[in-house]
């Protein structure tokens, strides 16, 4: 009956383990109409992860008996989300059972796509998990409450009378369950997504003194040498004569910092300092060249290497550094939604968001290269479009 959707959910416990409950809520992704909620309690004390789970498999199920080829799910637990994508092990058996029972429901779309979103972007799905708490507590259990614009299965105690359509939702988590026949939807661009996009351009910081030695530079706090002014300072440029900045956002380190002055002087922008786009940690590699890790550090160098998960002794994964690093462009997107954002960064901080944007992991960072003061650019779309991000282009050559 419905051919893509849109699933928002979300699930808590009061106590975690505790008093535990989902909520689900499902739109059409054509008209943005609301097409099902779930309202599930938990029967004895639950976890919060464990009730997350539960609200995407309630909102699955649902999108499934709807009909749906396509489904594009919205959560603001990244533990579920980088889980159901595979970028994250699974370690705890009762988390293995639901992924497994999400996934042979996921396995029954054509497409299926996680995005992680922050909670104020969740409203209707998180208001709903605490009316399954508050059922929870009463001693209910179960399925306790289900609209959908299906009949109402057995299973929902609490079957609601149809309720007309919202009009002109802002959000689909605004949106109220509709059973009107829903008014002809907007030809759509190509992506899904009519709304302006959010950009984000993607400055690596210039030249160092332990960059031209090629030596590992995470936290250590060196500044542009002279060629690295050069380079901040024509990259600048570039960056000011093809976008129109709304904000510039810098990691804390100097070098990052200095070349963010450039363009806040370029643009006439504001530059704010963001702790979490600061470079890996390399721990025991720091200020070491390939050769002289290698050496020094064989074995943990080779496995570092090899497994984005592993990390440097001292330091930090590369697996870390994308989900710091991921959590806080989305809130910087969400913060400037259609504008145009500068972010200052270091090598790896910048493939991460890259790697975001090509719906991949921390994986591929070996497989990509960032110039110094070079610049890339994506776009974070709005929930309406096919995929949540795209890759505008990439390592420019922003100082020449």
């Amino acid at each position: 009956m419905v051919d893509k959707v849109h699933i928002f959910s979300d699930g808590g416990s009061r106590g975690n383990p505790g008093v535990a409950g989902s909520g689900s809520v499902v739109y059409d992704a054509a008209t943005k109409d609301t097409v099902a909620e779930i309202v599930y309690a938990f029967g004895q004390a639950a976890s919060n992860n464990v009730a997350e789970y539960r609200g995407l498999i309630e909102g699955l199920r649902a999108a499934a008996e709807l009909g749906a080829r396509e489904a594009y799910v919205f959560m603001d637990s990244k533990l579920v989300v980088e889980q159901m994508t595979g970028r994250w092990k699974i370690k705890h058996p009762d988390m293995k059972a639901l992924a497994l029972e999400a996934k042979e429901l996921a396995d029954g779309f054509e497409r299926i796509a996680y995005t992680w979103v922050p909670r104020e972007k969740n409203k209707r799905a998180d208001a709903l998990s605490n009316v399954a708490m508050d059922a929870a507590a009463r001693g209910e259990s179960g399925i306790v409450e289900e609209k959908s614009i299906l009949p109402v299965t057995a299973t929902a105690s609490k079957p609601a009378e149809p309720e007309p359509a919202a009009p002109e939702p802002a959000e689909p988590e605004q949106a109220e369950l509709s059973f009107d026949a829903p008014a002809a939807p907007q030809a759509p661009s190509w992506c899904g997504d009519d709304t302006p996009p959010t950009r984000l351009v993607l400055v690596r910081h210039g030249q160092t003194a332990m960059s031209a030695a090629h030596q590992y530079a995470g936290h250590s706090d060196v500044p542009l040498s002279d060629l690295g002014h050069e380079q901040a300072h024509a990259t600048a440029r570039r960056v000011a004569s093809g976008h129109a900045v709304d904000a510039i956002y810098t990691s804390p380190l100097a070098r990052c910092r200095q070349t963010a002055d450039y363009l806040a002087e370029a643009t006439g922008s504001t530059v704010e300092v963001a702790e979490d786009l600061i470079e890996c940690d390399f721990g025991e590699f720091e200020g070491l060249t390939f050769a002289e890790a290698h050496e020094q550090h064989s074995h943990a160098h080779a496995r570092w290497l090899a497994d984005a998960t592993v990390a440097p002794p001292g330091g930090e994964s590369f697996a870390q550094v994308f989900a710091r690093v991921s959590a806080a462009v989305h809130e910087i997107a969400d913060r400037h939604r259609g504008q145009t954002v500068v972010i200052v960064s270091h090598v790896n901080p910048i493939k991460a968001v890259i790697a975001m944007a090509l719906g991949s992991g921390p994986a591929v960072f070996a497989r990509l290269m960032l110039a110094l003061a070079s610049v890339s650019v994506v776009d974070v779309l709005g929930p309406e479009a096919a995929m949540p991000m795209q890759l505008r282009s990439l390592n420019e050559d922003g100082a020449r």
